[in-house]
């Protein structure tokens, strides 16, 4: 019997040798595929948290005109510029109000870098409703926005004299298709460069697709509203102070109360108007050829969303947000439609709505009437520091506050 056991004995041992091995090799595959595995894990993050990184550095933010901090007097390194053949000059003419217009530079400027092109700095609408005859210079710092797109794009800030037309040159116009993506541009605008040295966009409103866009020229977009397009040094130190006044005053709310006449007129919403002020606006509507739509039922308009707040509208959408009446409000906004009888109710219900005219010395302002753009960038400054931003129709503004509160990190509060 002993015998038998040790011969089983050894007949096991032989039996379960093989059988460790095995075991053991699994094992070292098993820890061998964890490891592997680990590791291309590890590296998809780290490439993942460099590409945000790329996006979000802080040198990328930095020098925004959006920050409620004032920037540094001493201007940065100049960036190192970026070398490549130019295929062309790009001009372009931007049309409708400041942030329509500042949304369209941010495109062009786009467009410009994916065509490797030389971009002259941009013109603004002179033709609109608003008779605004800033140029960009007077809105923005010209030489900082050349300065801090050096490494993506050439600017200039005039066309080569022998592109002008006195030297007998004649720039070809077109406006580019709507919501267009990189295909578009590569393919069909890209070559009418080889004939014509110079193109001219006399629009430029909505022209480049907001998405289906590569991360690269998203990059471009966002460096150019929030680091380029920064305002000049007259109008940052005047919507400082404006800021300054209505912070030492207690929190405030920002009221983008989008009810002017170009407003009313384009939209064709005359709920509350007198059938005066309706007509007025639509002989409005009709002046402009670019504005489309012409007969207009403001019922339809309104039935649909598709129409601003009234003021009186306005007041009742404060009250049941829970504002009370010593809420302090700026008005970020144009003249108002139907003026202080417009505004009767709602000012009624908060006494304390105020306006930049109200804050500061007429000669302070005086440079700045009869500059409806200009007028625009205080009250963007001022929007952006407030404590509460609301506005009442679904605009550019709206839209650009948004963007901007999500980006730089503003914990305030937007209905």
């Amino acid at each position: 019997m002993e015998v038998v056991r040790s011969e089983s004995g050894v007949r096991s041992e032989k039996i379960a040798a093989p059988v460790a091995t095995v075991i053991a090799r699994t094992k070292r595959f098993q820890v061998w595929f964890i490891r592997v595995c680990s590791s291309i894990l590890l590296w998809t993050c780290l490439v993942q948290l460099l590409t945000v990184g790329e996006l979000w550095h802080p040198s990328f933010m930095a020098n925004t005109t959006v920050s409620i901090v004032k920037p540094p007097h001493h201007p940065p390194p100049l960036l190192p510029l970026r070398n490549y053949t130019s295929n062309g000059y790009l001009k372009v003419s931007c049309n409708g109000g400041l942030n329509q217009m500042r949304s369209a530079i941010c495109d062009m400027v786009a467009v410009a870098r994916l065509l490797n092109l030389t971009l002259v700095v941009p013109e603004l609408d002179k033709t609109s409703f608003w008779a605004d005859n800033s140029t960009f210079e007077e809105i923005f710092d010209v030489k900082h926005f050349i300065d801090s797109l050096r490494d993506e794009v050439r600017i200039v800030r005039r066309l080569p004299k022998r592109f002008n037309r006195k030297y007998g040159y004649r720039v070809f116009q077109m406006p580019p298709v709507s919501w267009s993506l990189e295909k578009y541009y590569l393919q069909q605008i890209l070559p009418l460069f080889s004939k014509r040295k110079v193109l001219h966009f006399n629009k430029t409103d909505a022209r480049l697709a907001n998405n289906g866009i590569s991360i690269d020229l998203q990059k471009v977009r966002c460096r150019v509203n929030f680091q380029a397009l920064k305002f000049t040094p007259e109008i940052e130190s005047l919507g400082y102070k404006l800021v300054r006044i209505l912070q030492e005053r207690g929190p405030f709310v920002a009221l983008h109360l989008r009810y002017e006449m170009d407003m009313l007129a384009f939209s064709g919403c005359t709920h509350g108007c007198t059938k005066e002020e309706a007509k007025e606006l639509k002989r409005l509507r009709y002046a402009y050829p670019w504005w489309r739509e012409k007969e207009i039922v403001s019922k339809e308009r309104r039935s649909q969303g598709l129409c601003p707040l009234t003021p009186e509208e306005t007041a009742l959408i404060l009250l049941a947000l829970g504002f009370d009446k010593d809420t302090q409000i700026y008005i970020a906004a144009g003249e108002i439609y139907g003026s202080e009888r417009r505004l009767a109710v709602l000012s009624a219900a908060y006494p304390r709505i105020v306006r930049k005219e109200m804050l500061l010395d007429p000669g302070e302002l005086q440079q700045f009437q009869n500059h409806s753009s200009q007028m625009a960038a205080l009250d963007f400054m001022v929007s952006i520091a407030s404590d509460t931003f609301i506005p009442t129709y679904d605009g550019n503004m709206a839209k650009l506050w948004k963007v901007t509160a999500g980006i730089v990190g503003l914990k305030r509060q937007s209905f």
